[in-house]
């Protein structure tokens, strides 16, 4: 019992000594790691009131807030000259609201335009087309809303029929005339509309262009799905019923023949004489109110 004893002893003691060593590697590695973290606050510039499109940073509308240094976000300044370089000037491409940090990426180049080349994702191209107040939907459309495109042409080898189709959908508006700066509430009816498309779909509006009449329409913002088989519309599908599930209403006009007349010679026959009354002589005698005729000749005379 003795011996069984000891052994236990040993066992435990060596499993203590075990996790201690363990518990201390932990909180080496911890210290290690904290040391390497930065820590404390340092000042990162922020939008000191709301900052539209092209707006020109100047001292009177950034200002400097702590920030911890564990979060700092990427592409943020510290102080006005590395945000503003002296001499230069910089401006905003993308909205900020205000105490929403300044970062490189909402930022025109040092010295460089507010270009809508900066609002162009990867692989997409800016395009502009005509639209006047009809096809431009009376100016309502504005700045980063979706619109469908359509394009009415003349139907290819028969003769001056014109179809509508739709060119291209959901896609997004990056200026209207020469605004890009967003929404105000107003409609401004303007002759351009620059829209974002991929290189094949600027290839088919500047042809387009050239060959047939481009309006646009305006989509409900949101996750709307595009359709995916659009039905070509024409001069003969301009009725009520084509679309919608309401009965058939179409007037029939009423088959209207000709009359034909055709001369034929009609024997006329001649009146029948009128009876001869024998002529007579007759005097009226009126008493009071009523009258009465009396003979008084014979016949001729």
């Amino acid at each position: 019992m003795r011996r069984t004893t000891l052994i236990a002893l040993g066992v435990a003691v060596l499993l203590g000594l075990f996790a201690v060593y363990l518990a201390n590697l932990f909180l080496s590695r911890s210290e290690q790691r904290a040391q390497t973290v930065p820590t404390g606050m340092t000042k990162v510039a922020v939008a000191a009131v709301p900052l539209d499109y092209g707006v020109a940073l100047t001292p009177d509308k950034v200002k400097f807030v702590d920030y911890p240094v564990a979060s700092l976000p990427l592409g943020s300044f510290n102080n006005f000259n590395q945000l503003v370089p002296p001499g230069k000037s910089r401006v905003v491409l993308r909205p900020m609201v205000m105490n929403e940090p300044i970062l490189a990426a909402k930022l025109a180049g040092e010295g460089m335009g507010a270009s809508i080349a900066y609002l162009l994702p990867d692989g997409m191209r800016a395009a502009t087309v005509r639209i006047n107040d009809v096809s431009g939907v009376a100016g309502f459309i504005q700045p980063s809303d979706a619109v469908d495109v359509l394009i009415t042409r003349q139907a290819p080898g028969e003769g001056n029929r014109q179809i509508t189709d739709v060119l291209l959908q959901n896609i997004r508006v990056i200026a209207m005339d020469q605004n890009a700066k967003g929404a105000d509430g107003k409609p401004m009816v303007a002759r351009t509309a620059t829209l974002e498309v991929t290189p094949t779909d600027a290839q088919k509006l500047a042809l387009a262009q050239q060959l047939a009449t481009l309006s646009l329409v305006l989509r409900k913002p949101g996750m709307e799905q595009n359709i995916p088989a659009v039905q070509t519309v024409g001069a003969n599908d301009l009725r009520y019923s084509y679309y919608g599930s309401a009965p058939v209403m179409a007037a029939v006009s009423p088959i209207v023949r000709p009359r034909v007349t055709v001369n034929r010679p009609v024997r006329r026959q001649a009146p029948a004489p009128a009876p001869q009354r024998p002529a007579t002589n007759s005097v009226e005698v009126v008493r009071g109110t009523q009258g009465s005729n009396y003979e008084v000749g014979g016949y001729g005379s």
